[in-house]
């Protein structure tokens, strides 16, 4: 099947740091593909920290945005399980579904592994910043009738978070430490919460998104610049410190923060990863005989995380700072880049 219309609009990435809102084509699906009609997209984090390019991941001319929920406008030949009208989100990462951690069950690591608008030297993945997308049907997942566009597109990062939570394997009654409380780190959280952790201590810099974390689940919150951070996560957690703390940033003072807080034999699962390599604190997690864990992207986790959000148990309205056409895209980059306001995720409506 082909789409009714032959050109749509798109939120290009034209130079580093800017855009141009183009008519390009729409992409005719093949065979094994879905082409979505996009009604919502998420700015993402990675979006603002790559669109100047020193991430080496968003080379222009290119279409970013994987964070996106819409309708299926029509399907390749061999697609069978989908049909037009259908309400549906994807995953951010295309896996090939052959290779050994494909077959192993792990397709986040995928050795062939592709992203949705992102551009490497490897490959190019145009993304949901436009009127359709073109995505592969074993990526897609059902969207709840009950739940809106505009919440559908958080699922990617909801199951960011989820798979981080699983990766500790929480026990009913567990202790945890969020470092960092950015978008990723509020939705941790609330999965912390949801997976049987009863105190969650958020530390941040910011005092309102502090705020938020009490809000949406966290027992106590620290500012990691006006206070003896060490000492008063100790204090809060029964004096050994925590059994997990989820690093939701990704720099040296946070790691380092990360791995000195947990308690003997407690787990640091890493999530951020703004830099490309910190310095360890090794000793530490030596002789503490810590498990430290990595979490990338999502394996599996998208129907949970779409459960989640119907059921209210994450609650992402809260998180939504607004939600804007697709036309004003440019503008809303570079007011989250310059990051004067308190904003979380900015929604993009193509239309």
């Amino acid at each position: 099947m082909t789409a009714a219309r032959t050109s749509m609009k798109a939120l290009e990435l034209i130079a580093a740091s800017t855009f141009d809102l183009v008519e390009m084509p729409v992409p005719e699906p093949g065979p094994d593909d879905l082409l979505v009609a996009v009604r919502a997209c998420g700015i993402c984090g990675s979006d603002i920290h790559g669109m100047d390019g020193s991430s080496g991941r968003r080379i222009p001319p290119l279409v970013m945005g994987h964070e996106a929920s819409g309708v299926v406008e029509c399907c390749g030949s061999a697609v069978t399980d989908w049909s037009g009208g259908d309400r549906v989100t994807f995953d951010s990462t295309i896996y090939c579904g052959q290779c050994h951690y494909c077959q192993s069950g792990r397709v986040n690591l995928c050795g062939n592994r592709e992203v949705l608008g992102v551009s490497t030297p490897d490959f190019r993945r145009q993304g949901a910043f436009a009127d359709f997308v073109l995505v592969p049907a074993r990526i897609c997942h059902r969207v709840p009738d009950e739940v809106p566009f505009e919440e559908a597109a958080f699922a990617e990062p909801v199951s960011v978070a989820l798979h981080a939570v699983n990766r500790v394997k929480v026990r009913e009654g567990e202790s945890a430490v969020v470092v960092g409380a950015g978008l990723i780190g509020l939705l941790v959280v609330q999965a912390l919460r949801r997976a049987g952790c009863t105190n969650i201590i958020a530390i941040d810099l910011a005092d309102e998104r502090l705020e938020l974390a009490l809000q949406l689940g966290a027992s106590s919150t620290l500012r990691s610049d006006r206070e003896n951070v060490l000492e008063k996560i100790r204090t809060l957690s029964g004096g050994e410190g925590p059994e997990i703390v989820m690093e939701v940033v990704g720099i040296n003072p946070t790691v380092e923060l990360a791995v000195n807080a947990a308690r003997k034999g407690g787990r640091v699962c890493l999530v951020g990863n703004l830099a490309s390599s910190v310095q360890f604190p090794l000793q530490a997690a030596v002789t503490r005989e810590l498990e430290v864990l990595g979490s990338c992207a999502i394996n599996g986790e998208y129907p949970d995380a779409l459960a989640a959000i119907a059921a209210g148990e994450i609650d992402v309205k809260a998180l939504t700072s607004c939600v804007v056409p697709l036309s004003e895209g440019a503008s809303w980059f570079a007011r989250l880049h310059e990051g004067r306001e308190p904003l979380l995720k900015v929604i993009l409506r193509p239309g």
